[in-house]
């Protein structure tokens, strides 16, 4: 009996949903998001990308930084476009009217419950592969950052709670004191 083929979608089958739909394209497979982020989850998402913001506009440097949805392509394969929570991307020759197209320098993503082990372990080696210099977890069920820097040989993790100030590691000058946001 042979085996059932599954369909691999494409960055046109992306594209191509609805626009209130919410989807990832994973190595061909559509993954859907269908349940409407928390109001916490939706607090630390406008609160972080305030903050980070503030800080890129104090700076005037290059680097933007980009709430969901947001479209990411990690590679030139067409097979992965991810929606990051938050990313941050210095290099604006990877910037185009759909999002980004390869690695931005700094991602957070935000835990959800019903998709934790998407973020803790499928994204995070989906954002090491891709060339990210920084990713967080933010987990608001356990109060936790994990702080991953992957552009070194090993990635290191570091982890922090809601109450410690969080250095980030791509700007030397930049900590975020979770403690002073308004969660």
């Amino acid at each position: 009996m042979p085996l059932a083929q599954t369909k691999l979608y494409t960055e046109a089958d992306y594209y191509n949903l609805p626009e209130d739909v919410r989807a990832e394209l994973i190595e061909g497979n559509l993954i859907y998001n269908q349940a409407a982020p928390s109001r916490v989850h939706q607090t630390i998402l406008m609160e972080l990308s305030g903050t980070i913001r503030n800080y890129l506009k104090s700076k005037g440097g290059p680097c933007r930084v980009y709430p969901a949805p947001f479209a990411v392509k990690l590679k030139d394969d067409r097979k992965t476009i991810v929606e990051p929570d938050i990313s941050v991307i210095c290099d604006r020759n990877k910037l185009t009217d759909r999002g980004c197209t390869g690695a931005p320098d700094w991602i957070i993503e935000i835990v959800s419950p019903g998709n934790s082990s998407h973020d803790y372990v499928l994204k995070l080696n989906l954002y090491a592969n891709a060339g990210v210099r920084e990713y967080w977890i933010v987990d608001p069920r356990k109060e936790r950052i994990f702080v991953y820097h992957l552009e070194q040989e090993h990635f290191e993790i570091e982890t922090y709670t809601f109450h410690d100030c969080i250095p980030v590691g791509i700007y030397p000058d930049l900590q975020i004191d979770f403690a002073s946001l308004d969660l």
